[in-house]
């Protein structure tokens, strides 16, 4: 029964986790109508703007960032710039709205485990994974790496930044995120021409405040709007812009597509999970036939007080069905308790929300399934005992 619990809570331990790594795959942003880059394809844009992978085939001039964030049907714009790392986590360009308007899971807020948001030119919030994994704290100073590659040797180490601000888990990419200013990602870049360090001339972090930092271009661009009905008609507006090529994407289709390219998974988890249930039962089956010889005289009284061979066959069948359902019950029951249990850490660790695990009728499906497939076992030690039942009679063959 023990080792029919353990493949059960496997079983719906897994399923539970695929739903809620679903859920949250899909809630990664929200609140967001429309994610806008150069264009390209929405699950490309979705993969570098949001997920904070690969890059961007190109870059959005300011100017049109501007005529389309004063459209009338704008609320807001959240400004993105991606290009620079620091020690294999990627850096952000962004402005002050990022904080005011950017929502993940259940349109929750980004908050603060310490700290603020940034305010000057070279002050950095950081993803809270970034700051446990490489120990940061608040006004410890980081240097940013030209580009995205894993190990860089090109540091903008003229001009640190320093840690103002930490943000609590959030178990989206913004955990794995350096956030910077906009003005930040111009300052470091100012005596740059085509990605490379003009040789012999260097300006130095207090000279680089006095110049004009607004930003030339950014790699995409977020819009919330004032009606969401309106979505489909803005993002046709921005794909036809004339001035340069724009690609607009609804997110939630777009990860509800990248999902499906990525939903193999799914079936590989639950292929493993079912193999870990029938190596369940099939323990079982090998307890109730190792027993069957112990049995022998049990049997063979059961026939002298009157007891039919279908009877002794049936209680065969009976036990199993017993000990697969509590087997499942128990199943199910620690997987409540694990969940229950490993909700406040997972949260305080990972910033990932766990809802309350309760059945539904598609766990209650699985443990008839798995009812019935140790019913379908409990035949073979049946069949034996049946057999061995007319044969004996009272007297037992050993």
């Amino acid at each position: 029964m023990f080792s029919i619990a353990i493949s059960v809570a496997l079983l719906l331990g897994v399923e539970y986790i695929r739903k809620e790594a679903k859920s949250s795959f899909l809630s990664t942003i929200s609140g967001t109508d429309l994610v806008v880059g150069a264009r390209s394809g929405p699950v490309q844009l979705l993969l570098y703007s949001v997920f904070r992978i690969g890059n961007a085939t190109n870059n959005i001039s300011w100017q049109s960032y501007q005529e389309i964030a004063n459209k009338p049907l704008v609320e807001w714009t959240i400004p993105i710039s991606l290009g620079d790392s620091h020690k294999d986590y990627r850096v952000l360009g962004t402005n002050q709205d990022y904080f005011r308007y950017y929502r993940h899971g259940d349109k929750r807020l980004l908050e603060f485990a310490a700290g603020k948001p940034f305010a000057g030119v070279f002050d950095a919030v950081l993803g809270a994974e970034v700051a446990r994994k490489l120990g940061y704290q608040l006004h410890d100073n980081i240097v940013i790496a030209h580009g995205a590659a894993a190990t860089s040797f090109t540091l903008h180490d003229d001009k640190p930044f320093q840690v103002v601000g930490i943000l609590k888990p959030t178990g989206t990419p913004i955990d794995r995120t350096v956030h910077v200013s906009l003005e930040g990602i111009e300052a470091i870049h100012i005596d740059w021409v085509g990605g490379a360090k003009v040789p012999g001339y260097q300006i130095s972090a207090e000279t680089a405040l006095q110049k004009n930092l607004q930003p030339k271009v950014i790699t995409a661009f977020m819009v919330g709007l004032k009606n969401r009905a309106a979505a489909f008609r803005v993002q046709r507006e921005i794909n036809d812009y004339k001035r340069e090529p724009l690609l607009a994407t609804v997110p939630g289709v777009a990860l509800a597509e990248l999902w499906q390219a990525i939903g193999m998974f799914e079936n590989v988890l639950r292929i493993i999970t079912g193999f870990v249930v029938i190596a369940g039962l099939l323990g079982m089956l090998t307890t109730l036939l190792s027993t069957l010889n112990e049995r022998r005289r049990e049997m063979a009284i059961l026939r002298a007080v009157g007891a039919h061979p279908r009877q002794v066959f049936l209680l065969f069948v009976l036990e199993a069905g017993v000990l697969a359902v509590f087997g499942g019950l128990l199943g199910a029951a620690l997987v409540w308790v694990g969940v229950l249990v490993a909700r406040p850490w997972v949260m305080a660790e990972y910033g990932f929300y766990l809802s309350t695990w309760l059945p539904t009728w598609h766990e209650g499906l699985l443990l008839a399934v798995v009812a019935l497939l140790a019913l379908l076992f409990s035949l073979i030690p049946g069949a034996i005992a049946y057999r061995r039942s007319l044969q004996d009679g009272l007297t037992v063959r050993v």
